[in-house]
């Protein structure tokens, strides 16, 4: 009998098994890097993960205390503002990693695997390594500004200090980045062996 298809995992072409998972064919040094940048992304992804603790704790202590107490809170929304932000930048790199950003692959899923290495390198080439060091910097100059200058929220009561938020945007960036590079290696490696790595 014929194994049902996962239909998920075909949805998302970038899915392609275990990270940490490398062919012995690799060269060390490039599965040394590998290896190195997506346990860095997947460590991160699991402690940036931590933060829907905090996130849903100062909501459900928000509403608590506003409806039971009738005594509601002036920080739980910056709190939970600011570490949805924070998550959402910091697990960038994570969920490359892990093959879930959003694609478009009706025609990709086509393609053998060299074609598909072949033009994974050249997008990342291309697209993303400019895009992403034009963002590092911008980013950077942007945080250090807000932290340097004791920067504060003026749309609540709270008024919280913006530096550390904002600073999760360059580090956010930064581990994408790490990521991107993991990523041109093995769509290297696919696009020479025709097979991806850790398939």
């Amino acid at each position: 009998m014929a194994e049902e298809p996962n239909l998920t995992d075909e949805m998302i072409a970038g899915r392609r098994g275990d990270p940490t998972r490398l062919p012995d064919d690799m060269p060390r040094w490039m599965a040394a890097l590998i290896r190195a940048i997506d346990r860095l992304n997947l460590v991160v992804g699991w402690l940036v993960a931590w933060f829907v603790v905090v996130i849903m704790g100062s909501m459900i202590y928000e509403v608590v205390a506003r409806y039971v107490f009738t005594a509601p809170t002036i920080w739980a929304y910056d709190i939970s503002r600011m570490f949805c932000g924070a998550a959402f930048v910091l697990g960038g790199g994570y969920a490359l990693a892990r093959g879930v950003h959003i694609r478009s692959d009706f025609l990709y899923r086509t393609w053998s695997v060299k074609t598909q290495g072949r033009v994974d390198a050249l997008l990342y080439l291309a697209f993303f390594f400019p895009t992403m060091l034009i963002l590092l910097w911008v980013s950077s100059d942007w945080a250090w500004r807000s932290v340097s200058m004791g920067e504060r929220g003026i749309d609540t009561a709270l008024a919280p200090l913006l530096g550390p938020v904002k600073s999760s945007l360059p580090f956010g960036i930064l581990f994408l980045t790490l990521q991107g590079v993991s990523e041109l290696l093995k769509s290297l490696y696919a696009a020479s062996r025709g097979r991806w790595p850790n398939a």
